[in-house]
């Protein structure tokens, strides 16, 4: 039953077994009705000669990150996702950190499907929640995905499964991995210390590697900033070559805020790939092109290895 269709004694109750169970290696909620964000491991940014020696690498998903408690699907903030009954019934009851899942390159659709107060039937049969750890559990994570690729063998539910994870030898199969992934419309690698107890926070012992690409645009307009850069540029409104406008907000400098490119000029930038409606993910400031080229600017997109500048998931 959804926790908002509970009587206050029936989850308060909930909470206090979920509370005192060994599993509960995620942060339970309070009584009060705001939720309360479950402590999660948080990856950091790799470096892109990274040695995959020593970790447990899978591809990096794109996906809307859920933690289940054994009762109820909740998100990295708390909240709890109004899934279908048949989708949690069939979930195994111990605690799990993964990922809601509805295939490459279709994260609006998902997103849009989670956020619904009430589960749309048909929008759920597409979805999958891919486990990748077992915060439970004690023991180094190699010991802990033995445990989960058990698991996803052991209940029968198609829409559960647990994250493949490889051991690399080398940093160069672990590029030809990436390039194939991403030539695939994956959006990168997740490199998982095979030694690590479970933690919580942003730590190394989780990384992620995605491609990165560089391209290049026309400045339209500098938009005033707000906050700490009232009085100055906050972003860039740039135009591509195909005609497509954005905001550029990252990646500039202080100096470049006070004065930023006018008009006209032509300016390169860093991004992740795009999203669904063509507009650049993740897009960051690099540098100033020649302002005389502004007419004959085309999109210099290549791949250009992974960076630890960009936004985190």
């Amino acid at each position: 039953m959804h926790p908002s269709l509970c009587t206050r004694r029936h989850w308060l109750a909930r909470a206090a077994a979920f509370m005192a169970a060994p599993a509960a290696g995620l942060a339970a909620e309070p009584a009060a009705a705001a939720p309360r964000p479950p402590g999660l491991l948080l990856a950091v940014e790799a470096a892109p000669d990274i040695d995959p020696a020593g970790f447990l690498v899978s591809e990096k998903y794109d996906g809307v990150r859920a933690v289940w408690d054994g009762h109820t699907l909740r998100t990295r903030s708390g909240l709890a996702i109004a899934a279908p009954a048949w989708f949690t019934q069939r979930l195994p009851a111990v605690a799990l950190d993964g990922e809601l899942w509805a295939g490459r390159r279709r994260f609006e659709d998902l997103s849009g499907a989670v956020r619904r107060a009430a589960p749309r039937q048909a929008e759920w049969q597409h979805i999958r929640y891919l486990a990748f750890d077992l915060p439970g559990v004690p023991g180094p994570f190699s010991a802990r995905y033995e445990r989960l690729a058990s698991l996803g063998q052991e209940v029968d539910a198609p829409h559960f499964q647990a994250v493949e994870q490889r051991r690399v030898a080398t940093r160069a199969g672990l590029q030809r991995w990436l390039e194939a992934v991403v030539a695939e419309g994956g959006e990168g690698l997740m490199l998982h210390r095979a030694d690590a107890l479970y933690t919580t926070g942003r730590s190394a012992v989780l990384q992620k590697l995605k491609p990165e690409h560089d391209a290049e645009a026309v400045v339209l307009a500098a938009v005033p900033g707000r906050g700490r850069h009232a009085g100055r540029m906050g972003a860039l409104r740039v135009q591509t070559p195909t005609g497509r406008q954005f905001l550029l907000g990252t990646g500039f400098s202080d100096a470049e805020r006070e004065a930023p490119p006018p008009p006209g000029s032509v300016v390169s930038y860093r991004h992740r790939g795009y999203t669904e409606s063509g507009l650049p993910r993740f897009a960051s400031f690099l540098r100033v092109r020649d302002p005389a080229s502004a007419a004959g600017a085309g999109d210099q997109s290549r791949s250009a290895g992974v960076s630890q500048r960009g936004s985190a998931p």
